[in-house]
């Protein structure tokens, strides 16, 4: 059998069951062991007899006496007299009346008829001109209509009672002895009633209501004798089940009271097919093909449909189980077949609806952490974390609040303008003063918030020449502030890239020109070196020129090993403390030949003290080193070189000065640069790194190093913490 289809009778049956049993607790009480006669119908319908009887039989109430108790209100008079209009208005109609039946009597010449009709109309035209001016004329017409109405009551109540349920009755009044009769009470009776001391008397009550003049129940006037207390016996005939109305109502319990047991056996054979045959199977819904897709939803989604499933289920079954007994009793048996399928079919589906999402939510969620992870992805949660985020920013999260009150508040006050105009002022004022001020704010802020957005759209193009427009102090003014600082960084940050492009071009280029110049004179040396006729002097000529070029070359080839351990952070550092004023006068030393051979006269500033630091000796010798070969290499000839070192607070400061060879410009940055010289026609030897090889070591000792460019006076300024 298909499971689609083990499904919907599995839901039929549950459907089944959970009408069958609930019902017996509903309708067992009144049902089992009862007759028509135990029914809340039947117990009203006697009341009503009993009240007719009061009234018609038992305690009549005299209607000349009771019209002249009649009381007539102001409010009645005044109502009486305006029914029809203002006097005027009454006067002038009834006029209109007869104009036109007068007119005609007299063009027929027919006196008796045109006294007869101005008799009438004179007659009313004084009623009413009286129920204007005499108080006393209207209450008696007031009373009078009040009386009529009170007769027509009392004998309605009589017919009723002799059409309605036939009864017999033997009612003795425990004051007067009067006895009233009807009927044979020994006689086999579909209900009786015995009234005595014991069980109590028959109250005859005869209260009789005006429904054109007083309000039930509101505590107004009603007309009615004392009450009067009988004993005696009231039957109804069982002759009454057999004919009548009272026949029709009994076979109808009777029908419905038997179709609810035979409800109770199926609901009985519907569960035990539950438990045996027909056992639920999960398989049955987990491979659906909805499956999938309701396995997407959202968990909160999920819990309302399944939340509003079982509610629906639930209505549907309690409407389903007091409706019952009404349906049974008195529909057909044809349109009975047709409600239980409606009914089943209706409940199978959403049993089917409901197991289906009940069975799904455990099996998904039943691992431990998917429940929790599916709750952070809900609706619910990603409402909280928008509706924080909306706070986050106060005084958007304020302002947005309260524009959706007001402009609430404003729909809800149109609606009770329109539901009571008197309304509509005070809407207007607020309207004019709060909801116009309110939407003008609103559309203002939107129109700011537009152009940032067009402005952001031009930025993120490339154009970003135009700032945005700062206006106020607002959130939406603040975020204008930032983008156009965003602007202006990306501004920045495309001129650094053009200049990084640049550099990197130089970068290769330089490269290439430095590494091909000694490996093209190797090369060149070594072909000449092949050749046997050289002498011993050329050879060993040629042998120096490749010695020197190679030591050029692997110089070259070491200082980018270098830099490329500094760049990645790989270059060991070994610090101890170390005499900066002994190791620049040293590395002074080393050099003091080269820069006499340049012409170069040194100038030092150099304390008495020693000045030490925490450094690696051998990386800070070759700091000086570097900087000192790069002033004999670059400084003009016979120019003076300043060494200065001097102690500022918890800093040594190293400050090296000297005139330029070659025409720096200014700017200082790209000197840093690797394979940068000051020599931009590359005549001079060297590698372009001795800069950047100095800098990335005083800065991987913590200090500071700053070139400054003043014509052509080049200043190197180098800070390191002293201890």
């Amino acid at each position: 059998m298909n499971k689609n289809i083990k499904l919907a009778i599995w839901s039929a049956l549950v459907t089944l069951v959970l009408i069958a049993l609930p019902s017996v607790i509903h309708y067992a009480p009144q049902l089992v062991g009862k007759s028509f006669t135990d029914q809340q119908g039947f117990k009203y319908t006697m009341e009503q007899v009993y009240d007719e009887l009061s009234v018609s039989v038992l305690n009549p109430i005299d209607l000349k006496k009771a019209e002249k108790e009649l009381s007539v209100s102001k409010d009645e008079i005044d109502e009486y007299r305006e029914r029809y209009g203002t006097l005027s208005e009454q006067l002038d109609s009834i006029q209109q009346q007869y104009i036109d039946q007068i007119k005609e009597a007299k063009s027929d010449k027919n006196e008796t008829l045109l006294l007869a009709l101005v008799k009438e109309r004179n007659a009313k035209l004084d009623d009413i001109q009286q129920n204007f001016s005499n108080n006393s004329h209207v209450e008696d017409k007031i009373r009078a209509e009040k009386a009529k109405e009170l007769a027509r009551s009392i004998k309605e109540m009589e017919i009723s009672l002799q059409q309605d349920v036939p009864i017999a009755y033997n009612l003795v009044n425990t004051e007067t002895g009067e006895r009233f009769t009807k009927g044979e009470i020994e006689v086999m009776s579909l209900f009786q009633q015995d009234f005595d001391e014991t069980k109590g008397y028959f109250k005859a009550d005869s209260a009789v209501y005006d429904n054109d003049y007083i309000e039930y129940g509101s505590g107004a006037e009603s007309i009615s004798n004392p009450p009067q207390y009988f004993e005696g016996t009231l039957i109804v005939p069982s002759d009454a089940a057999v004919m009548g109305s009272l026949a029709e109502e009994n076979d109808n319990f009777i029908r419905g009271k038997y179709m609810i047991y035979a409800l109770w056996v199926i609901g009985l054979l519907a569960l035990v097919a539950l438990l045996t045959v027909m056992k639920f199977r999960k398989e049955w819904v987990l491979n659906s093909r909805f499956a999938p897709a309701y396995s997407r939803w959202k968990i909160d989604v999920k819990v309302i449909v399944l939340l509003a499933t079982g509610l629906i289920v639930a209505s549907y079954i309690q409407s389903t189980i007091f409706s019952l007994i009404n349906r049974f009793s008195y529909l057909g048996l044809g349109t009975i077949g047709n409600m239980v399928v409606g009914f089943l079919l209706i409940g199978t589906l959403f049993t089917a609806l409901l197991a289906f999402q009940t069975v799904h939510l455990f099996e998904q969620y039943r691992k431990p952490g998917i429940l929790e992870k599916a709750w952070r992805e809900s609706f619910t949660m990603q409402f909280a974390r928008d509706l924080r985020d909306v706070f986050s920013n106060r005084t958007i999260g304020v302002q947005l609040i309260l524009l959706l009150i007001i402009f609430f508040l404003a729909g809800i006050g149109l609606v009770g303008g329109f539901m009571a105009p008197e309304l509509l002022v005070i809407y207007a004022i607020c309207v004019l003063f709060v909801a116009l001020p309110a939407l003008f704010i609103f559309i203002k802020k939107a129109a700011y918030l537009n152009r940032i957005l067009a402005a952001t759209n031009d930025m993120a193009a490339g154009h970003l020449t135009q700032a945005i427009p700062v206006k106020g102090k607002s959130s939406l003014a603040k975020h204008a502030a930032n983008l156009n600082n965003l602007r202006e960084g990306v501004r920045v940050s495309i001129n650094e890239q053009a200049k990084s492009e640049r550099l990197k071009t130089e970068l290769i280029t330089n490269v290439s020109h430095d590494l091909r110049t000694p490996l093209t004179s190797i090369i060149t040396y070594t072909d000449l070196l092949k050749d046997e006729t050289l002498s011993t002097e050329e050879r060993a000529k040629y042998v120096g020129i490749l010695d020197q070029k190679s030591q050029r070359l692997k110089t070259l080839i070491e200082d980018l090993f270098e830099v490329s351990k500094m760049a990645s952070g790989n270059l060991e550092i070994n610090k101890q403390r170390v005499d900066l004023n002994q190791l620049i006068q040293q590395a002074l030393a080393e050099h003091a030949e080269e820069f006499a051979g340049q012409d170069l006269q040194i100038r030092t500033t150099l304390p008495d003290m020693p000045v030490f630091a925490m450094v690696d000796g051998q990386k800070w010798w070759r700091v000086l080193d570097n900087l000192l070969i790069n002033i004999w290499k670059y400084s003009l000839p016979g120019t003076r070189v300043y060494v200065n070192l001097q102690q500022l607070g918890s800093n040594a400061r190293i400050v090296l000065k000297n005139v330029a060879r070659y025409e720096l410009g200014d700017n200082t940055e790209e000197l840093f640069e690797r394979f940068k010289r000051g020599d931009e026609s590359r005549q001079t030897e060297g590698s372009g790194l001795g800069l950047a090889i100095a800098q990335s070591l005083v800065e991987l000792h913590g200090g500071k190093m700053e070139v400054e460019v003043d014509g052509d006076l080049f200043k190197v300024t180098i800070d390191i913490v002293s201890g």
